[in-house]
């Protein structure tokens, strides 16, 4: 499975922004998807992940309520919606596929370049 993060950019605090992540092949719906984020100068952090049937969601306590993750199989596409945006969102934001749903970035087998969501104060 190969992963492309694409959707970032800049945005003022309070401002919208959303992520996607596309992937090829045919095995796609079969993977759960997690997105992480990596600030300067700190370790890269779970964001939120969907199941490969797209029921179950999971998320940071710091986005749960701003951040929405969903996915379309048809089109091997997740995405992140990102509202509500403070300057701390800001960091290089990752798309990986794992076989279960998880929370940690070593279950994860497969990673998309990043894609740099920069939120102004």
């Amino acid at each position: 499975v190969q992963l492309q993060a694409s959707g970032g950019g800049l945005v003022q605090a309070g401002g919208s922004l959303r992520l996607s992540c596309a992937a090829s092949g045919r095995t796609f719906r079969i993977y759960a998807v997690g997105w992480f984020r990596q600030a300067p100068g700190k370790e890269r952090e779970f964001v939120a992940s969907i199941s490969s049937s797209g029921v179950t969601t999971t998320y940071a306590d710091s986005v749960k309520g701003r951040f929405t993750i969903s996915r379309d199989n048809a089109k091997n596409t997740v995405y992140l919606q990102m509202n509500s945006l403070k300057p701390e969102d800001t960091a290089v934001y990752y798309c990986a596929a794992a076989r279960a749903l998880a929370t940690m970035d070593r279950t994860y087998d497969y990673w998309g370049q990043g894609t740099l969501v920069t939120v102004s104060s």
